[in-house]
Formats: C-alpha cells, sequence, structure tokens
C-alpha cells in the first residue's frame, strides 16, 4: 500500500510542514478565538480581502462551523484548539479544523485548515484552483472567493498576525500546504484563500 504524505498546514510544526515555530508564536499572541480558548493577533485589515465596506454580510446568527460547501469540496468541520502553540487539523483529510470567530461573525477571522495528501485524498488538495469570485456556504452563511494566493512559508509567517485577526473585518480564510518536495518529503509553500461574507 502507497504512504499517503500528508501535510499540515504552515500553522503547524509537524510531519508535512517544517519551520513553523514562528507561525505558531503569531497565533499563539493575543486576542480570542471562539474555538475553545485559542488565541490570535489583533488587526483591522487583510491584504487582498477587498476595501473596507465592500463585505455584505449575511443577517443569520453566527454558527459553530460544520460543513463546508466550495466548488466540489463539501466536508464537515470540527473544532480544533490550540495546544501549546500549535494547531492541529484533524487527522482525517476529509475533515477540515476550525479555528477563530464563527461562520458569520461580524468581526474577525474564521480559519479553516487541513491536509493535503501528496498522492491525491485530501480535502483542499487543489485549493490553489479556486476562482475567484466562487462562492461558498459554511454552516449556513455564504462567501465569496475575493484572493488565491500560493506563499512561501516566512511570508504567512510576516502575514499570520493580519491573516488571522480575531478583529477587523469579518473573513473566511482556508489554509493549506503546496508545492511537494519528494528530495526532503515536505512542502515548500501554502496556499491561502480568503473569502468575504456575501449575501
Amino acid at each position: 500500500m502507497k504512504r499517503l504524505l500528508l501535510c499540515l498546514t504552515a500553522l503547524l510544526a509537524l510531519s508535512g510542514c517544517a519551520d513553523a515555530t514562528a507561525q505558531q508564536e503569531s497565533l499563539a499572541s493575543g486576542g480570542q478565538s471562539d474555538a475553545g480558548q485559542s488565541s490570535a493577533p489583533e488587526s483591522s485589515a487583510i491584504p487582498g480581502a477587498g476595501t473596507p465596506g465592500t463585505a455584505a454580510p449575511t443577517t443569520a446568527s453566527p454558527a459553530v462551523p460544520r460543513r463546508l460547501r466550495l466548488g466540489t469540496i463539501d466536508v464537515p468541520v470540527v473544532p480544533i484548539a490550540l495546544d501549546g502553540s500549535a494547531l492541529t487539523p484533524p487527522d482525517d483529510p476529509r475533515t477540515l479544523g476550525w479555528w477563530g470567530k464563527r461562520a458569520g461573525s461580524r468581526h474577525g477571522t474564521t480559519l479553516l485548515t487541513g491536509h493535503t495528501v501528496h498522492d491525491g485524498g485530501g480535502a483542499f488538495d487543489d485549493l490553489e484552483h479556486t476562482p475567484l469570485g466562487q462562492r461558498a456556504r459554511l454552516s449556513g452563511h455564504s462567501y465569496r472567493v475575493m484572493s488565491v494566493e500560493v506563499i512561501s512559508k516566512s511570508e504567512l509567517t510576516e502575514r499570520a498576525p493580519t491573516l488571522f485577526a480575531q478583529t477587523g473585518r469579518p473573513k473566511l480564510v482556508l489554509v493549506t500546504c503546496e508545492d511537494y518536495d519528494p528530495a526532503t518529503g515536505h512542502y515548500a509553500s501554502n496556499v491561502v484563500v480568503v473569502l468575504e461574507q456575501a449575501r
């Protein structure tokens, strides 16, 4: 049986993603998350998320994320919390981990993270191909894709305080790993998809 090579997002210091210590420290430095007692740095803006005032928040009450539907992605979501300074997504590569604000919150980031599987089977394997403008549904709330980027781990570290802020404009951020290097068995980059609330 072929060995599956999993990538944990750059928020982690585990098997598929190296050099995550600074990212974990950024996540653990302040703010309050709705998922357990997790915390994140505070900020009020995010690159690539449109101009202030463009989001159209839904009128439904904020909800604990249970399922994400985005294109061909239709997978369950479960809460995850900081374990020391690390976020660990679910073992099942077809299940996403949620950290941060509830779906439909008026402020701050709802973060969904999951595995990329080197030879297929992960919910976020093709996340980098998500079209701009595509709609997503997360537990009764609608979102629209505003940006799709493949960035280095060092850039993700630098942008973590903004990307994962628990204050500021509401947004949904999806993160996984990318650019698998068979020589090292590691992933060199991360896919970051930012969505804004939509009616």
